[in-house]
């Protein structure tokens, strides 16, 4: 289980391939919202599930998904 608490503002968020997928705005209850001024953003607020979350280690958040499947998965609302 995931402590949710370690999740901070301005984190950057890390596929299971070590790519970029985004820097966390906030926590949004069981959903992680990414800055819309991340350059992978496109201007816009993306959402990410809680369960998406490998781990939350070395000021970094790790998903269980590679980069492209966490782009292809996230919400915009």
């Amino acid at each position: 289980m995931i402590d949710l608490s370690s999740i901070k503002e301005h984190m950057p968020v890390v596929g299971s391939d070590g790519g970029h997928v985004g820097t966390i705005d906030h926590l949004d209850g069981q959903r992680i919202k990414l800055t819309k001024t991340d350059p992978a953003a496109g201007g816009h607020h993306h959402f990410i599930h809680v369960d998406s979350i490998a781990s939350v280690e070395g000021g970094q958040v790790r998903l269980n998904r590679t980069t492209a499947e966490a782009k292809d998965e996230w919400a915009t609302a």
